[in-house]
């Protein structure tokens, strides 16, 4: 029989019912809290390990890498809670014939409010007015002064569930013109949701708000930086709630105080949650959340529930709905053929 070794929790209690509900499939939990030693023991007797997406909340000898592999070579899937998958190095799963799966889509909804949300604060100020009643403030009220989003131009890097969202929203409540960068989109899906395919200087150049929705890996990984920043429309504005380390902090402060851009909401950071000390908490035209945008009861359901399902049907046999490296299947139902004759 199958078995599938989850860490610590899923997203929602829901998603650990169906598991333990049904009795084709074992499952095992992992205790972050345990030794490495104890972990590996139950990994080794797994065909699945399901493992948090947030890389500070997973211990690093609990993280997929070449050398983790190496000590459980008996895993054949590796399921990431998140749509991000920053705990897994992908490459080294698709080295290993390893398949990965994510949950991608599960939260869409939950990030893109929370990001059309950062848009509105930013362009209404409500941060910054909340800052100054705060501390007292006597001053007129054009001081703080703000911006209609209606009819403004929203620029989405990654126009994937979440992106193609919050493109959505902006159209349809804010008669925004929307235009998009996505490499790995068909011109056809920049149609269907309502978005403008341009190069990504373009999209900086001419966007009131540039908003992030792509995951972290070596090709986004320090992106957006101190030249794409300066690239940006003066007087726009930068929301990102993807991961941290695709923009870079310190030239996205520098480029801040030095009055280029308006503002920034930022819901993901390097090191999370960031320190009460980080340069860019200082900056009152910076909205700022602990990485939460994913976090609604709804989300978080959404997310349990895909967990199982997908996992539950691997291994009935279906191909996995959410493969991160999908190149590998041939080499996963080989595996999976060979766990159904143990």
């Amino acid at each position: 029989m199958p078995t599938i070794a989850y860490l610590d929790t899923l997203p929602a209690q829901n998603g650990l019912d169906m598991l333990y509900s049904q009795t084709k499939v074992n499952i095992l939990k992992v205790n972050s809290f345990d030794s490495e030693e104890k972990c590996l023991s139950i990994l080794k007797k797994a065909d699945a390990y399901q493992v948090g997406a947030a890389r500070d909340e997973v211990p690093k000898y609990l993280q997929v890498d070449k050398e983790f592999l190496i000590k459980v070579p008996n895993l054949i899937v590796i399921s990431s809670s998140g749509a991000g998958y920053d705990t897994i190095d992908v490459d080294a799963c698709s080295d290993a014939g390893v398949l990965v799966v994510n949950q991608t889509g599960g939260n869409a909804e939950g990030v893109a409010e929370h990001a059309v949300g950062m848009i509105l604060s930013l362009f209404k100020r409500i941060g910054e007015c909340d800052h100054a009643l705060r501390r007292g403030w006597n001053e007129p009220r054009v001081s703080l002064m703000g911006k209609d989003l209606l009819n403004k131009t929203v620029g989405i890097i990654g126009l994937g569930n979440t992106g193609g969202r919050v493109a959505e929203i902006c159209k349809i409540a804010f008669n925004c013109n929307i235009l998009a960068y996505d490499p790995y989109l068909s011109d056809d899906n920049f149609h269907k949701k309502n978005a403008s395919k341009v190069a990504l200087d373009t999209l900086l150049a001419e966007s009131d708000v540039v908003s992030v929705h792509i995951p972290l890996n070596k090709e986004t990984s320090n992106m957006l930086n101190k030249v794409s920043f300066k690239k940006m429309k003066k007087g726009s504005y930068f929301v990102t709630t993807s991961r941290g380390s695709i923009h870079n902090e310190n030239d996205l402060y520098d480029i801040l105080k030095k009055g280029h851009l308006a503002g920034a909401g930022l819901d993901v950071w390097e090191f999370e949650p960031p320190p009460s000390t980080h340069k860019l908490l200082e900056l009152e035209n910076v909205i700022a959340s602990p990485h939460t945008a994913g976090i609604t009861k709804d989300s978080r359901d959404k997310m349990s529930e895909y967990v199982a399902t997908q996992l539950l049907d691997l291994f009935d046999g279906k191909d996995p709905a959410r493969p991160v490296n999908p190149e590998v299947l041939d080499t996963y139902r080989e595996k999976f053929k060979k766990i159904l004759i143990k």
